[in-house]
């Protein structure tokens, strides 16, 4: 497998998981859960693919999203024009990344929904919409970004 079709399956693979259902019995809940946070597994997964096939010709050792995105050190256009992204708390990679480390937390990413007596903001998305709109914007952001990584 190419490392532009291991990306684009990750992505796929998660948007798959994201359609999954998560009934209505007495375990809905933690399926939903657990559904969200596979997800999410797997759309890291994607964004270390993605890194390792954007920068494929600055041959890097590693490509680890937390090093390649949160560090200063490697001057690729593509990391650049995504630390940029990273940096914008409106952005889907700056969700993708905060979630991503709360996935890596104690408490994790998903959470149980707010119980009909509790007042939610309208505006809150869950964590599975805010993962669909991510994706999306990610696999957006991924076609321009190949085009500037082909050129080299």
């Amino acid at each position: 497998m190419t490392p532009r079709g291991r990306t684009n399956q990750l992505l796929y693979q998660a948007e798959l998981l994201l359609a999954c259902e998560a009934g209505d019995d007495e375990h809905a809940v933690a399926r939903r859960m657990a559904v969200e946070e596979g997800a999410l597994g797997l759309a890291e997964q994607a964004l270390n693919a993605a890194l390792r096939e954007l920068t494929e010709h600055a041959a890097l050792k590693r490509h680890d999203w937390r090093e390649l995105l949160e560090g200063q050190g490697e001057g690729v256009a593509e990391l650049r024009r995504l630390r940029v992204l990273r940096d914008d708390p409106e952005s889907w990679l700056a969700r993708l990344c905060q979630r991503l480390h709360a996935l890596h937390g104690v408490e994790g990413a998903a959470r149980r929904e707010a119980s009909d007596s509790l007042i939610v903001a309208v505006d809150r998305l869950s964590l599975g919409d805010e993962l669909r709109w991510c994706l999306r914007a990610f696999k957006d952001e991924l076609a321009a970004l190949r085009e500037t990584s082909v050129e080299w």
